[in-house]
Protein backbone atom coordinates (compact mmCIF):
# COMPACT_ATOMS: atom_id res chain seq x y z
CA UNK A 1 0.00 0.00 0.00
CA UNK A 2 1.18 3.61 -0.86
CA UNK A 3 1.84 5.52 1.97
CA UNK A 4 -0.73 8.36 0.17
CA UNK A 5 -2.85 5.49 1.17
CA UNK A 6 -2.95 5.15 4.67
CA UNK A 7 -4.33 7.44 7.25
CA UNK A 8 -3.50 10.72 7.22
CA UNK A 9 -1.91 10.97 11.37
CA UNK A 10 0.05 7.82 9.87
CA UNK A 11 1.80 9.14 7.26
CA UNK A 12 5.58 10.20 7.93
CA UNK A 13 5.20 13.64 6.52
CA UNK A 14 2.37 14.47 8.90
CA UNK A 15 3.23 12.74 11.79
CA UNK A 16 6.44 15.62 11.30
CA UNK A 17 4.10 18.32 10.96
CA UNK A 18 1.92 17.64 13.83
CA UNK A 19 4.24 16.34 16.16
CA UNK A 20 7.87 17.75 15.35
CA UNK A 21 11.17 15.06 13.72
CA UNK A 22 11.99 14.37 16.82
CA UNK A 23 9.27 12.28 17.24
CA UNK A 24 9.90 10.13 13.78
CA UNK A 25 11.75 7.07 13.76
CA UNK A 26 15.03 6.91 11.35
CA UNK A 27 12.99 5.04 8.97
CA UNK A 28 10.41 8.15 8.78
CA UNK A 29 12.58 10.43 8.37
CA UNK A 30 14.73 9.05 5.35
CA UNK A 31 11.08 7.68 3.83
CA UNK A 32 10.55 11.99 3.60
CA UNK A 33 13.45 12.09 1.77
CA UNK A 34 13.20 9.51 -0.39
CA UNK A 35 9.31 10.20 -1.22
CA UNK A 36 8.10 7.26 -2.93
CA UNK A 37 8.87 3.50 -3.37
CA UNK A 38 9.56 0.88 -5.85
CA UNK A 39 7.83 -2.61 -6.74
CA UNK A 40 5.02 -2.24 -4.59
CA UNK A 41 7.01 -1.15 -1.84
CA UNK A 42 6.55 2.03 -0.09
CA UNK A 43 8.92 4.74 1.04
CA UNK A 44 9.06 3.61 4.11
CA UNK A 45 9.51 -0.12 3.12
CA UNK A 46 12.34 0.90 1.60
CA UNK A 47 13.85 3.21 3.94
CA UNK A 48 13.59 0.12 6.79
CA UNK A 49 15.51 -2.25 4.42
CA UNK A 50 18.27 0.32 3.39
CA UNK A 51 18.47 1.24 7.28
CA UNK A 52 18.38 -2.85 8.13
CA UNK A 53 21.06 -3.51 5.30
CA UNK A 54 23.55 -1.28 6.57
CA UNK A 55 22.79 -1.52 10.16
CA UNK A 56 21.76 2.54 10.64
CA UNK A 57 22.16 5.69 9.14
CA UNK A 58 25.48 6.07 9.66
CA UNK A 59 26.15 3.22 7.86
CA UNK A 60 23.89 3.99 5.01
CA UNK A 61 24.93 7.58 4.28
CA UNK A 62 28.36 6.47 4.54
CA UNK A 63 28.20 4.95 1.61
CA UNK A 64 29.93 6.23 -2.00
CA UNK A 65 27.41 7.81 -4.81
CA UNK A 66 27.93 4.87 -7.08
CA UNK A 67 27.17 1.88 -4.19
CA UNK A 68 24.02 4.07 -3.13
CA UNK A 69 22.84 4.36 -6.69
CA UNK A 70 23.14 0.64 -7.31
CA UNK A 71 20.55 -0.07 -4.60
CA UNK A 72 16.87 -0.84 -4.73
CA UNK A 73 14.58 2.02 -4.42
CA UNK A 74 17.49 4.45 -4.69
CA UNK A 75 19.00 6.24 -8.21
CA UNK A 76 20.69 9.26 -8.77
CA UNK A 77 18.04 11.95 -7.99
CA UNK A 78 17.59 10.06 -4.74
CA UNK A 79 20.91 9.79 -3.62
CA UNK A 80 21.70 13.61 -4.27
CA UNK A 81 18.87 14.41 -2.03
CA UNK A 82 20.34 12.03 1.21
CA UNK A 83 24.06 13.58 0.26
CA UNK A 84 22.26 17.55 0.26
CA UNK A 85 20.38 16.60 3.49
CA UNK A 86 23.64 15.30 5.26
CA UNK A 87 25.60 18.70 3.69
CA UNK A 88 22.80 21.01 4.77
CA UNK A 89 23.32 19.50 8.06
CA UNK A 90 27.07 19.90 7.99
CA UNK A 91 26.68 23.32 7.23
CA UNK A 92 23.79 24.02 9.67
CA UNK A 93 26.50 23.01 12.87
CA UNK A 94 29.18 24.54 11.32
CA UNK A 95 26.82 28.06 11.61
CA UNK A 96 27.16 27.87 15.09
CA UNK A 97 31.07 28.25 14.52
CA UNK A 98 31.13 31.02 11.81
CA UNK A 99 33.48 34.21 12.08
CA UNK A 100 32.56 36.06 14.76
CA UNK A 101 30.62 34.29 17.12
CA UNK A 102 31.93 33.66 20.89
CA UNK A 103 32.61 30.00 21.06
CA UNK A 104 29.97 29.90 24.37
CA UNK A 105 29.74 26.17 24.53
CA UNK A 106 32.25 23.29 24.43
CA UNK A 107 28.91 20.98 23.55
CA UNK A 108 28.96 22.68 20.11
CA UNK A 109 32.19 22.84 19.74
CA UNK A 110 31.90 18.98 20.44
CA UNK A 111 28.96 18.18 18.07
CA UNK A 112 30.70 20.11 15.03
CA UNK A 113 34.35 18.69 15.49
CA UNK A 114 32.22 15.25 15.40
CA UNK A 115 30.42 15.76 12.12
CA UNK A 116 33.71 17.03 10.66
CA UNK A 117 35.94 14.33 11.84
CA UNK A 118 34.14 11.44 13.33
CA UNK A 119 33.85 9.63 9.69
CA UNK A 120 37.68 10.22 8.18
CA UNK A 121 39.50 7.52 6.97
CA UNK A 122 42.46 9.14 7.60
CA UNK A 123 44.21 11.34 10.75
CA UNK A 124 42.91 14.65 9.81
CA UNK A 125 44.35 17.09 11.98
CA UNK A 126 42.53 20.98 12.40
CA UNK A 127 42.71 23.85 14.30
CA UNK A 128 40.03 26.90 15.61
CA UNK A 129 41.36 30.05 15.56
CA UNK A 130 39.69 32.30 18.31
CA UNK A 131 40.61 36.24 18.65
CA UNK A 132 40.86 37.81 22.66
CA UNK A 133 37.13 37.21 23.08
CA UNK A 134 37.16 33.37 21.55
CA UNK A 135 35.41 34.45 18.50
CA UNK A 136 35.96 32.31 15.46
CA UNK A 137 38.12 33.81 13.54
CA UNK A 138 38.57 30.35 10.59
CA UNK A 139 38.42 26.92 11.05
CA UNK A 140 41.15 25.22 9.04
CA UNK A 141 42.43 21.39 8.31
CA UNK A 142 46.50 22.16 8.58
CA UNK A 143 47.57 18.11 8.15
CA UNK A 144 46.41 14.83 6.77
CA UNK A 145 48.07 11.92 8.10
CA UNK A 146 47.97 8.01 7.16
CA UNK A 147 45.33 6.08 8.77
CA UNK A 148 47.74 5.53 12.02
CA UNK A 149 49.04 9.06 12.85
CA UNK A 150 49.05 12.89 11.06
CA UNK A 151 52.58 14.38 11.05
CA UNK A 152 51.78 17.45 12.83
CA UNK A 153 54.51 20.28 12.56
CA UNK A 154 53.75 23.13 15.08
CA UNK A 155 55.89 25.84 13.43
CA UNK A 156 52.98 25.55 10.75
CA UNK A 157 50.54 26.09 13.20
CA UNK A 158 52.24 28.97 15.00
CA UNK A 159 52.61 30.58 11.39
CA UNK A 160 48.94 30.16 10.27
CA UNK A 161 47.64 31.49 13.70
CA UNK A 162 49.87 34.29 13.57
CA UNK A 163 48.56 35.18 9.69
CA UNK A 164 45.26 35.09 11.19
CA UNK A 165 46.12 37.07 14.39
CA UNK A 166 44.33 34.68 16.49
CA UNK A 167 45.05 34.99 20.44
CA UNK A 168 43.57 31.47 21.68
CA UNK A 169 43.35 28.17 19.33
CA UNK A 170 41.21 24.91 20.11
CA UNK A 171 43.11 22.11 18.02
CA UNK A 172 41.36 18.92 17.15
CA UNK A 173 42.00 15.50 15.63
CA UNK A 174 40.24 12.16 15.05
CA UNK A 175 41.15 8.67 15.68
CA UNK A 176 40.31 6.36 12.76
CA UNK A 177 39.84 3.25 14.81
CA UNK A 178 37.36 5.06 16.76
CA UNK A 179 38.77 4.96 20.28
CA UNK A 180 39.04 8.94 21.64
CA UNK A 181 41.67 7.56 24.02
CA UNK A 182 44.93 10.10 23.56
CA UNK A 183 47.76 7.98 22.72
CA UNK A 184 51.21 9.34 24.19
CA UNK A 185 51.87 10.85 20.93
CA UNK A 186 48.83 13.06 21.25
CA UNK A 187 49.93 14.07 24.75
CA UNK A 188 53.16 14.58 23.21
CA UNK A 189 52.04 16.98 20.43
CA UNK A 190 50.09 18.87 22.42
CA UNK A 191 52.73 19.79 24.59
CA UNK A 192 54.65 20.94 22.27
CA UNK A 193 52.24 23.07 20.48
CA UNK A 194 51.37 24.51 23.59
CA UNK A 195 54.69 25.50 24.37
CA UNK A 196 55.67 26.91 20.84
CA UNK A 197 52.15 28.99 20.47
CA UNK A 198 53.34 30.26 23.88
CA UNK A 199 56.61 31.78 22.80
CA UNK A 200 54.17 34.31 20.70
CA UNK A 201 51.71 34.75 23.08
CA UNK A 202 48.69 32.53 21.94
CA UNK A 203 46.74 30.39 24.18
CA UNK A 204 46.69 26.70 23.45
CA UNK A 205 42.96 26.15 25.32
CA UNK A 206 41.62 22.68 24.24
CA UNK A 207 43.17 19.70 22.35
CA UNK A 208 39.81 16.63 21.19
CA UNK A 209 40.05 13.89 19.95
CA UNK A 210 37.33 12.69 17.69
CA UNK A 211 36.75 8.57 18.11
CA UNK A 212 33.63 7.02 17.05
CA UNK A 213 31.25 7.53 20.24
CA UNK A 214 32.91 10.25 21.54
CA UNK A 215 35.09 12.96 22.02
CA UNK A 216 37.73 13.53 24.42
CA UNK A 217 39.11 16.85 25.94
CA UNK A 218 42.47 16.92 26.77
CA UNK A 219 41.36 20.21 28.69
CA UNK A 220 38.93 18.87 30.88
CA UNK A 221 41.44 16.04 31.84
CA UNK A 222 43.97 18.52 32.96
CA UNK A 223 46.71 18.18 29.84
CA UNK A 224 46.95 20.87 28.21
Amino acid sequence: MRIADWPQQERPRERLMNHGPEQLSDAELLAILLRTGVNGRSALDVARALINRFGGLRGLLDRDRQTLCALPGLGPAKVAQLHAAVELARRHMRESLDRGKPLTSPQVTREYLRAALRDRPHEVFCALMLDTRHRVIRFEELFTGTIDSAHVHPRVVVEKALAHRAAALIVAHNHPSGIAEPSQADLAITRRLRDALGLVDIRLLDHFIVGDTEVVSLAERGLV
